[in-house]
């Protein structure tokens, strides 16, 4: 196991991301087909920045990426990334003047985590409740036909949320990709093909 975890974290140093998690998002994109060139792809719990640096090489020169998180970073970003400090679920004019200029987006993506307790059933109905918000922000600016992917702790309420996604998305999946660490309960719920949130999900 240990083994495991050092391949990730040297292949991260060496490609120069600032944590392994980015393997994760390109187990992703390859299984998925998330990432092109030209797309627009709001990150949300960015830093230190592993998957916008990801995200902003695939969609290249003519697309564009915005990573937000509550901590900062000093991940050195291309000229189609921008990265704020900012709480996207309580946005300051910073936050909301970028995220109107990029609206709408193609790509929502989420490796949010909360502060956990140590507490598993805490932790796991946190981790839903960012999801929950992540999903009302991307159903506010996500294209029709657009993809949503964030990170969740699995637990009893998981499986209620994913179906509650079908009539929003063409299709609901769930991963977890090999580079996750063995030991982790996270998976990743994966919506592809946005057909927009009913108006109680809105709200």
């Amino acid at each position: 196991m240990k083994k495991l975890h050092d391949h990730y974290f040297h292949r991260a140093k060496q490609e120069n991301y600032p944590a392994r998690s980015v393997y994760k998002l390109q187990e992703m994109d390859a299984s998925f087909k998330l990432l092109r060139p030209g797309l627009k792809v709001l990150d949300l719990g960015a830093a230190p920045g592993s998957w916008t640096l990801y995200a902003a090489k695939k969609v290249g020169p003519s697309g564009r990426v915005l990573g937000v998180d509550l901590q900062a970073t000093d991940t050195a970003f291309p000229e189609n990334a921008t990265f704020l400090q900012a709480d996207a679920f309580d946005p300051g004019p910073e936050f909301a003047a970028h995220l109107e200029r990029l609206a709408p987006v193609d790509l929502v993506i989420s490796d949010m985590a909360p502060r956990t307790t140590g507490q598993r059933v805490t932790d796991q109905a946190r981790s839903l409740e960012l999801v929950e918000q992540a999903l009302a922000l991307a159903g506010s600016c996500l294209i029709h036909g657009g993809h949503f992917v964030a990170k969740v702790f699995m637990g009893p309420d998981v499986k209620a949320f994913t179906d509650s996604m079908r009539g929003a998305f063409e299709k609901v999946k769930t991963a977890k990709p090999k580079s996750s660490r063995p030991e982790s309960f996270e998976q990743f719920i994966i919506g592809l093909g946005f057909k927009g949130l009913p108006h109680h999900a809105e709200e």
